[in-house]
């Protein structure tokens, strides 16, 4: 079997997620997340924001999020703003556009949006012959591994306050980006910098699942019956919200967070010895190495991983990324495997 450096969730899930279900084998719960873990869960992640005064829902997947949220909270002839490289616009198959949405798009260097992307398009889009911009769409981490400082993100809420428009953060590896040693974001900060976010579980050692969190109160009355209206309420709740206990009860979110960008610097400090070069400097679990199209294919024998864009004729951008499974020996091997075949 391969060594996988192609994402960070091809395997099960973290021994301890999987442990905090077995321990609930016997139990009976309440169904639709009226259950004791989900209220545990809830609690939990809460304490660690030190913010009381927002709702968590348990839901199956990032695309599933996303869509809840943003067809939820545009009206019909509203649309969202993201970096062409966001999830939403690439890797979501027109979920939002099916939902009624048009997804505006910014071209940029890192992926990450800023107050003098966005105003352009809130500038153009001044008639009632096109769609009205209402939410700005961020992922932390980006689509291209950048993180936010909490600067940025202070200025984006600010500045999409003034406008009008709702601040989202896709939080699919949010773990990843709140421990970057680039970034002095916390969890903390969140609730105060975003209209919503949510916590990405299944990038960060759970089986599936991410945690939700409105804070703007506009987006809390109807979520309920929002879920349930486009099937994404489950009746088995408490299996989610469990592995979020495991993952917040005794900080293995961020214990997971932090093993994952320290193999992922070892790897991208050990690859630039060699003499590599990079699509962006090292910011969290991802990073992107330009090799040569010939070493690609040899090193694809032995390991898996992405091929993210063609460089030039002879060598392409490749996307390693590092899990909770990911073991430094792992990076020792692809390491060994690219110096013996290293022109």
């Amino acid at each position: 079997m391969k060594i996988n450096f192609e994402n960070d969730y091809s395997s099960v899930a973290h021994k301890r997620v999987l442990e905090k279900l077995l321990s609930a084998a016997d139990e009976s719960n309440f169904g639709y997340g009226n259950d004791s873990h989900s209220k545990t869960a809830t609690n939990l992640i809460k304490k660690q924001m030190k913010y009381e005064d927002c709702d968590i829902y348990y839901l199956s997947g990032g695309t599933a999020v996303n869509k809840l949220v943003i067809t939820s909270f545009l009206k019909p002839f509203e649309a969202v703003i993201c970096a062409e490289t966001g999830h939403i616009n690439v890797h979501e198959t027109g979920a939002i556009e099916a939902g009624g949405h048009k997804v505006l798009t910014v071209k940029t260097n890192d992926g990450k949006l800023t107050t003098n992307l966005i105003e352009p398009i809130l500038d153009e889009h001044n008639s009632s012959h096109m769609v009205k911009p209402k939410m700005v769409y961020i992922s932390n981490t980006t689509e291209l591994g950048g993180v936010y400082t909490k600067l940025e993100l202070k200025r984006l809420k600010e500045f999409c306050t003034s406008r009008g428009v709702y601040l989202y953060v896709d939080g699919a590896r949010l773990g990843s980006a709140l421990c970057s040693t680039e970034s002095d974001l916390t969890l903390e900060d969140l609730p105060y910098l975003c209209d919503v976010f949510y916590i990405g579980g299944t990038k960060s050692g759970a089986l599936y699942g991410e945690a939700l969190v409105l804070v703007n109160d506009d987006f809390k009355a109807d979520m309920p019956y929002r879920i349930k209206n486009l099937g994404m309420l489950f009746a088995k709740g408490f299996n989610t919200a469990l592995q979020f206990e495991a993952l917040f009860e005794d900080g293995l979110f961020f214990d997971i967070a932090k093993h994952e960008n320290k193999l992922s610097r070892y790897l991208y400090d050990e690859l630039d010895e060699l003499g590599f070069d990079f699509k962006d400097f090292w910011k969290s679990n991802q990073i992107f190495v330009i090799m040569d199209n010939n070493l690609i294919k040899k090193l694809y024998e032995k390991f898996s991983f992405i091929i993210w864009e063609k460089f030039d004729e002879s060598s392409s951008v490749v996307r390693l990324v590092i899990s909770f499974k990911t073991k430094k020996e792992d990076c020792d091997s692809f390491l060994k495997c690219v110096l013996n075949n290293m022109d």
